[in-house]
């Protein structure tokens, strides 16, 4: 700390503060940097009184003006509701099988149900409904429960071997790695495979062929074609849900699967879950 003294070169007297040798002129700010800064200052007390600002323990406060952009997001859901609510009716009136692609009300539950599935359901079957390992691809007519809209309804609203709705679709495979020996297991596998592709080892598959008829035609039938009535998959159209590879195949016979599907009824209303079904039924795949 220095006593003050004006700089020569420039005629400023100087704060009295020097570091290193450097002393720090007294330049003020501007008079309009200054005005400008409180008139910030005031702004935001202000913006503090008039909106929503200062967090609380259970919430913030509200301000004087009551303003909440929640409030505002629900005024706009309430009259984009408002203007749909004919179409709404409607689609809850109507055989789905009776809409018709090109009608109105078509155009409005793909739409609707598009915005649906993008926002509840691609998380597990892709953004493009094709799909996953353990996740079926919606685009393909290979369909566990039945791919006509009607199934596909009842199959979102109720969901899949789930414990939170009595109606929901259920079947369940034994594990036959409890019933069957590794090389009867083996040999199985040898004859479903053989269902989509050429054997590799017939003896082997013809062994399996016996062992499938007694332990897996009742759910699957006589030619490995499933059963929709029972959730038993088509072994013999060469598309697999978790891997149609010998690995796979042999894990899924010893242990089973046992996929699992939310009941969207408890969830969504009852007309979004009527859209997302036309949406998915719209996407090719459909019966």
């Amino acid at each position: 700390m220095t006593d003050k003294q004006v700089d020569e070169t420039t005629g400023v007297e100087t704060t009295g503060h020097e570091w290193d040798g450097i002393r720090e002129l007294n330049n003020p700010l501007p008079r309009w940097w200054l005005w400008t800064l409180y008139a910030t200052i005031v702004w935001a007390v202000g913006y503090t009184i008039a909106y929503p600002a200062w967090p609380m323990i259970s919430g913030a406060t509200t301000g004087l003006l009551g303003y909440s952009t929640r409030g505002e997001v629900a005024e706009d859901i309430t009259a984009h509701e408002a203007k749909n609510s004919e179409l709404v009716t409607e689609l809850l009136a109507v055989e789905l099988p009776a809409l018709q692609p090109g009608d109105d009300l078509h155009r409005y539950a793909v739409a609707r149900g598009g915005a649906v599935f993008r926002a509840q359901c691609s998380q597990c079957h892709g953004s493009g409904a094709a799909g996953a390992k353990g996740y079926p691809n919606l685009r393909d007519n290979d369909w566990l429960w039945g791919g006509d809209v009607t199934n596909i309804a009842m199959t979102i609203d109720h969901g899949i071997r789930n414990d939170t709705d009595d109606d929901a679709r259920w079947s369940e495979m034994p594990a036959f790695g409890e019933i069957l020996s590794d090389e009867e297991i083996t040999s199985v596998v040898s004859y479903v495979s053989s269902l989509s592709a050429p054997a590799q080892d017939p003896a082997l598959a013809a062994a399996g062929a016996e062992l499938f008829a007694d332990n897996c035609s009742a759910c699957h039938g006589d030619e490995g074609l499933g059963n929709q009535d029972m959730g038993a998959p088509n072994l013999a159209d060469a598309i697999w849900l978790y891997g149609g590879d010998t690995e796979t195949l042999t894990h899924t016979v010893r242990y089973s699967r046992f996929g699992q599907m939310p009941a969207w009824g408890q969830r969504l209303s009852d007309e979004d879950v009527r859209a997302v079904a036309v949406y998915v039924h719209n996407l090719g795949g459909g019966e």
